[in-house]
C-alpha cells in the first residue's frame, strides 16, 4: 500500500508543476498569475514548486487566471478522480445526512434565491 504522505507529495508536485508549465505557455509571469488569482508572489511559487497544498478555492482562482478549467486542477490535485464531476449545490445539501430535511430545505431556498430554479 502506498505511503499516503508520499502521494499528497506526488500530487502537489504534479499540479504545481502543471501550473507552472500551463503559465509558461500562457507567457504569464509568476507576478502577472498571482495578480490574477489574487495570492502573493511567494506563495504562487511554492504551489509550483510543490511545498504548499492549495485549497480547491486557490486552485479556482489560478485556473481562472490561467483560463482553463478548475476541474483539470482539482484532478491533478487530487480532489476529483479524472472523469467525475464534482456535484451540484443541490445534490450536495441533500447527500449531506448531518442536516434535516428542514435545514436542506432552508438552503436549497436560500440557495435558489440568489441562482434561480432553473440553473
Amino acid at each position: 500500500m502506498p505511503d499516503v504522505r508520499e502521494e499528497i507529495e506526488h500530487r502537489l508536485a504534479d499540479v504545481g508543476a502543471f501550473i507552472r508549465t500551463q503559465r509558461e505557455v500562457a507567457r504569464m509571469s509568476v507576478r502577472r498569475l498571482a495578480d490574477l488569482a489574487g495570492v502573493s508572489n511567494p506563495y504562487l511559487s511554492q504551489i509550483e514548486r510543490g511545498l504548499r497544498k492549495p485549497s480547491a478555492e486557490i486552485l479556482q482562482q489560478i485556473a481562472k487566471g490561467l483560463q482553463i478549467s478548475a476541474e483539470t486542477l482539482y484532478e491533478r490535485a487530487g480532489l476529483i478522480s479524472p472523469g467525475e464531476s464534482p456535484c451540484s449545490v443541490r445534490e450536495a445539501i441533500a447527500a449531506d445526512q448531518r442536516l434535516s430535511r428542514e435545514q436542506q430545505s432552508a438552503l436549497l431556498h436560500v440557495y435558489e434565491s440568489f441562482v434561480g430554479r432553473d440553473r
